[in-house]
């Protein structure tokens, strides 16, 4: 019975996140029937749910032409176990039989899924010898329509399908250096691969098991979400500000690079991590951390340069979390550009004339991004100090007109989408 545990605990785990509006990370914190799974039957729960809200719209629409209604209108469980079955059948060659009889016993094994155990029997039998419509389905249906929309109208049909693309299959884990100038050594000692200006890819896996882990020689960061500080151009002994800094990875990127640094951020709980991998990484002695909102925040003096890694919608990211698209809403996301334009302006404030200001959000909707910039540029405060193809080495086909950066797929190596923009204070 340990497969239908683990499609029951997959099934739960996808109720959790779609139902409840949970991250996949806060499904498996709470979900007691994934809890008590251990070994290979946890992890094949967790890569079931993941490949399922990989590709959660296609898979709809490859059920829908055997459903009499739409499968929202399904229980709960049904529904959860039905993606589930899918899942197993199109991404993960599970064998047909499996597919069928482990789901359908883990439907009878389930009081709450037990009265839908013919539905996903006639459903899922029909699923495993006809996947052309998930086949058929375009890219860009992994995602809900007005998201869709939203991309496409903001980046352009081929890009958005670029970045739909990019969310078919599992990220690889990237690391950012103590030490920049060793990530081709660190990329050999690990069997991984340098990428980008300074980071390295190794495939997923137990993070705390790497080697250089406990010793702080390096941390998680996508190449991408290294970049702004790379773009910041911090010197040594220079005053820096990592505004909204938790969970630290650009902070500990510019305390390496020898800045005197203070780490700000509003929540004191996300303020804790940032605390534990400076301890871990040795870099403490030149982090200041404060809590406290941007807005409300007075520092004791002006600062050289900023970094304001803004909060946003956080759709540059659906690789590594592809749940967000579900679990978010357009008025969820609507309220960002004010804020994000907001603190522009606080921030600006807190830099010494002349400074340098960088300002990213891992979106790559314009409302988010250049649309904010220029709204902050029309007051007249502070200047654009665009980056050029040679800033960003292999980030250059991101380099919009208007000199900042969105990245973009480019085909070396995978990444996050990051919008970037370099100001000075006047």
């Amino acid at each position: 019975m340990s497969g239908a545990k683990s499609r029951q605990a997959a099934a739960d785990l996808l109720i959790e996140t779609l139902d409840n509006r949970r991250t996949l990370d806060e499904a498996m914190a709470t979900s007691e029937l994934y809890e008590r799974l251990t070994g290979p039957d946890r992890g094949f729960a967790r890569a079931m749910a993941s490949a399922a809200l990989r590709q959660l719209g296609r898979i709809d629409k490859g059920l829908a032409p055997f459903l009499n209604r739409s499968i929202e209108t399904a229980t709960p469980p049904a529904r959860a176990l039905l993606r589930i079955g899918a899942a197993q059948a199109w991404l993960m060659e599970t064998p047909p039989h499996a597919v069928v009889s482990e789901t359908v016993d883990a439907a009878k094994g389930w009081a709450r899924a037990k009265s839908a155990s013919g539905f996903l029997n006639a459903v899922l039998r029909k699923a495993v010898s006809d996947r052309s419509h998930f086949d058929k389905a375009p890219v860009t249906a992994v995602w809900p329509d007005w998201l869709t929309v939203a991309m496409m109208t903001s980046l352009g049909v081929e890009d958005a399908a670029k970045i739909a693309e990019a969310q078919l299959d599992e990220p690889d884990l990237h690391l950012t250096p103590k030490d920049p100038q060793n990530a081709g050594a660190l990329a050999a000692s690990l069997e991984g691969e340098a990428i980008g200006p300074g980071s390295v890819r190794v495939p997923t896996g137990g993070v705390s098991d790497i080697e250089g882990f406990e010793s702080g020689d390096w941390w998680v960061q996508d190449v991408a979400a290294a970049l702004p500080v790379r773009l910041l151009g911090v010197q040594p002994g220079e005053t820096v500000f990592d505004l909204c800094a938790a969970p630290g990875g650009k902070t500990m990127q510019l305390a390496a690079a020898g800045a005197k640094v203070t780490a700000l951020d509003r929540s004191k709980a996300r303020l804790k991590r940032v605390e534990d991998n400076l301890e871990r990484t040795g870099l403490s002695g030149s982090v200041d951390i404060v809590a406290d909102k941007v807005e409300d925040w007075s520092p004791p003096a002006p600062a050289d340069r900023i970094l304001l890694d803004a909060p946003c919608s956080a759709l540059g990211t659906l690789r590594r979390h592809p749940e967000g698209a579900w679990i978010k809403a357009p008025d969820d996301i609507a309220r960002f550009p004010e804020i994000q334009a907001r603190l522009i302006e606080a921030s600006l404030q807190m830099l010494k004339p002349g400074g340098t200001l960088i300002y990213c959000v891992c979106t790559p909707l314009k409302r988010e991004g250049v649309e904010v910039v220029e709204k902050v540029l029309a007051s007249g405060g502070c200047a654009r100090a665009g980056f050029s193809a040679e800033d960003l080495g292999e980030f250059a086909n991101g380099l919009t007109e208007d000199g900042d950066v969105l990245t973009l797929p480019n085909g070396k190596f995978s990444h996050d989408f990051f919008f970037i923009s370099r100001l000075t204070r006047n």
